[in-house]
């Protein structure tokens, strides 16, 4: 039997809020978002075959909390739907699978996050090793800062370096109307500014931020359908590395460097990357070999609107819409998870039938 090419065919986004007026379980925030993409779509929450989505208990501070948020989607009639504990990126790999089975031939992907309702820095600690790193506490700013220091004085990087690409991600962030942050500056003025967590400055880290977002797949002929000019996945791959800090060089990305050979994203015009922070952008970069020309997170990235468990989906969903839209014809979104870039995860998505 031949396996069915998978497509991209919608993509909706709420707005990336320092605190959304809304619960924990996202209900709120994913209610809109269901109808904008499938009436954009013109289909009904029936005609999807498999639900699937990213979200973390540790955020929400409950257990079973993604049961809740499947409110969003209503109970009857039963649906067919899983669950995984990360960035709905993540979600998005176990639908593409699905699809690829031919066992469904379409899928909505969902991500949601509310960081604003804890302390989002010391939640993230327990991803860390739990006997030897976690219960020192060190929070998600303090770890990325250790690892930008690592980086200039190694000479990987500079802060100038960093701070163009903070200054490059705020001027895109001004022409998203969904960006939490966003205006024009330089390299200079950021600069300027106070360390947070030396050498981190403000603008480097990304902001807390609450948000969703969604993307539906489709197979085969249901995409063409759908889409005149679908996104279709021509490669996915994620990888991990050691989750012991100390077991991996924290300057480049080597797990993202497989992720790129395997999904072969050679010649890609436009790559929305999954940086929380400036320097990782710059690791990302050169793990994924992206020259000049490429066009980088042009929504601004996760600089200007971080929300946890759906950022690195919205990366996918906005590489998508520069093929759906016509205006490039080869892009690739990324995703990460855990401390330090530890895992991660490439999706190249092209043109044309």
């Amino acid at each position: 039997m031949a396996v069915p090419d998978v497509a991209v065919v919608g993509f909706a986004e709420a707005p990336n809020l320092r605190a959304a007026d809304a619960t924990t379980n996202g209900v709120e925030m994913l209610v809109p978002l269901f109808e904008q993409v499938l009436d954009e779509l013109s289909m009904t929450r029936h005609d999807i075959g498999f639900w699937c989505s990213g979200s973390s208990d540790y955020l929400a501070g409950r257990a079973f909390s993604f049961i809740a948020a499947i409110d969003a989607i209503g109970a009857v009639p039963p649906i067919n739907e899983s669950h995984v504990e990360m960035d709905a990126a993540w979600a998005l790999y176990e639908a593409w699978v699905k699809l690829r089975t031919g066992e469904v031939d379409t899928a909505l992907v969902y991500g949601f996050g509310k960081s604003s309702a804890g302390d989002l820095r010391r939640t993230l600690a327990l991803q860390l090793d739990p006997y030897s790193v976690a219960p020192l506490w060190p929070d998600s700013v303090t770890i990325a800062a250790l690892q930008a220091r690592l980086g200039l004085e190694t000479g990987m990087w500079t802060e100038r370096e960093m701070a163009e690409v903070s200054a490059r991600s705020l001027r895109d962030g001004a022409t998203n109307p969904l960006a939490q942050r966003g205006h024009a500056t330089d390299a200079d003025a950021l600069l300027a500014e106070p360390t947070l967590a030396d050498p981190l400055r403000a603008y480097d880290c990304a902001p807390i931020t609450d948000g969703a977002s969604v993307v539906v797949l489709a197979a085969a002929d249901r995409a063409r359908e759908l889409r005149r000019d679908p996104a279709w996945i021509t490669g996915m791959a994620h990888r991990t590395e050691s989750g012991t800090l100390t077991a991996r060089d924290l300057t480049r990305s080597s797990s993202t460097q497989d992720c790129s050979k395997a999904a072969g994203t050679d010649g890609v015009a436009v790559a929305e990357l999954h940086a929380p922070f400036s320097h990782q952008d710059i690791v990302l970069r050169r793990a994924l070999g992206l020259g000049d020309a490429v066009s980088v997170s042009p929504s601004g990235g996760a600089l200007c609107g971080n929300p946890m468990f759906s950022a690195g989906l919205s990366r996918i969903g906005h590489a998508a819409r520069h093929v759906l839209d016509g205006r490039a014809e080869k892009v690739l979104g990324h995703a990460t998870s855990g401390p330090a870039l530890q895992q991660n995860l490439v999706c190249v998505m092209e043109g044309g039938n």
